[in-house]
């Protein structure tokens, strides 16, 4: 189909300081963005300890392609098109499940968990046909797929920079989840939070390491977590539950989310400093994991571990990851306004329980679609994508310590706007190729 934007005219959407409203509402624009970014990009699929066992899978979509992601016999990983050979049906439904043998219900075409095809009715009906005489040919496409310390992303084009490359220093966000472990080894808790966001997907991303909107767009969940502490405190002197410090951590003021560092990679990749940080010497459950992490790694390479303190990874396009917390998730448009979120939390192999019952504390608290703060957020996404809609004015603005001799020096403050700009460049040098 012929769309209306040249690379001219795709380019001067685009200015050092700001973009264009169409980005975030045009559904051609959009479209453009599904095929020239989202298919040349490493999409994250799911670690490799959500599927344990032979034939465990799960299905999912790159770039409007349905995928199985599938532990073959061999024990390696596959993603294969989630299409029948046949007449296109998807050969599986479920999101997750486990399966020997992947059966089209259509018209009963089978395959192997590597997506060769091992059988189809009435054969004979075939005989001197391309499907007998080409049969390897009929098999459900390999996906190109790679593992960076378990977690697998995949990729629909043959041309782009191996995964590694691709990730560059945003790996380390990888590396830290990983290294975190007492053994080396995390994996995933069963189960996922699923939701529909009412926004473009890159509204979502712009907000990952936003530290100007937290006492704003979360003054309801701040004041009632204040008040509660408070009541605590007076009554018994306890220590509040982690939930209210965990919601509490939104009212630093300025001058700590400026003291905060965001780094930015090549790509449109980035990083930002934890502000939260639940770990005690008080508590007896971190010490235990700590003297189990020393014995692991020796005291100073268990220091350099644990003292980096990640909040919010962005790996441009469609995945974010949480490293204190265990965290990632993926991000997939589904229309221009439309952004499906899916988020899986994982548990430290060696770790106490208590310390890994925090990730599911976390995971409740800010990121449940029903969660005090994630609603704020959405509200806040929503009022984002109507307004745009509005003809009042035609630029949105990037501007926050925009310095254009100082945009290649990184890390920068969390006030800073230009991991969003950082974002815009690795746009235009997709949707300008």
């Amino acid at each position: 189909m012929k769309n209306n934007y040249d690379t001219e005219h795709i380019r001067s959407l685009v200015r050092p300081d700001c973009v264009h409203r169409d980005v975030y509402i045009d559904p051609e624009i959009f479209n453009l963005e599904i095929q020239r970014i989202f298919a040349r990009s490493w999409n994250y699929l799911c670690h490799e300890s959500q599927l344990p066992d032979t034939g465990d899978y799960l299905t999912t979509d790159i770039a409007g392609n349905p995928v199985i992601v599938i532990r073959h016999d061999d024990h390696t990983i596959k993603a294969l098109h989630n299409r029948c050979a046949h007449r296109g049906a998807r050969v599986l439904e479920n999101t997750q499940g486990s399966a020997s043998v992947l059966s089209c219900i259509y018209h009963g075409w089978r395959y192997g968990t590597d997506g060769e095809l091992l059988s189809i009715p009435c054969r004979d009906n075939y005989l001197n046909t391309d499907v007998e005489n080409n049969q390897a040919h009929y098999r459900l496409p390999e996906i190109r797929s790679e593992s960076y310390r378990g977690f697998i992303f995949a990729n629909l084009s043959h041309h782009a920079p191996a995964l590694s490359d691709y990730l560059g220093g945003a790996r380390r966000a990888l590396d830290n989840m990983i290294d975190r472990s007492p053994e080396g080894q995390i994996e995933a808790v069963r189960g996922s939070f699923r939701a529909v966001y009412r926004n473009n997907w890159k509204i979502y991303l712009e907000n990952l390491h936003d530290g100007m909107h937290p006492l704003h767009v979360h003054q309801s969940s701040i004041a009632a977590s204040r008040a509660q502490i408070d009541s605590i405190e007076k009554t018994s002197g306890k220590t509040p539950p982690l939930a209210l410090q965990l919601m509490q951590a939104n009212a630093q003021g300025y001058r700590e989310m400026e003291e905060l560092e965001v780094t930015c990679y090549e790509h449109g990749h980035s990083d930002m400093r934890g502000f939260r940080n639940p770990d005690t010497a008080a508590d007896p459950a971190y010490r235990d994991y700590l003297d189990r992490h020393r014995a692991s790694y020796g005291e100073e390479k268990s220091a350099e571990i644990l003292d980096m303190n990640l909040h919010n990874v962005n790996f441009y396009p469609g995945a974010s990851a949480h490293p204190r917390f265990l965290q990632m998730r993926v991000i997939r448009p589904l229309a221009v306004d439309r952004t499906a979120i899916e988020i899986s939390v994982f548990r430290w192999k060696g770790a106490p329980e208590e310390i890994n019952r925090k990730n599911i504390i976390y995971a409740n608290t800010i990121h449940s679609p029903s969660s005090l703060i994630k609603s704020d957020d959405l509200e806040a996404y929503r009022r984002v994508q109507e307004g745009l809609h509005s003809s009042g004015r035609e630029w949105i603005s990037q501007h926050s310590l925009f310095d254009p001799d100082m945009e290649v020096v990184s890390p920068q403050s969390a006030l800073s706007e230009q991991y969003i700009r950082n974002q815009y460049r690795a746009w235009l040098a997709c949707m300008c190729t």
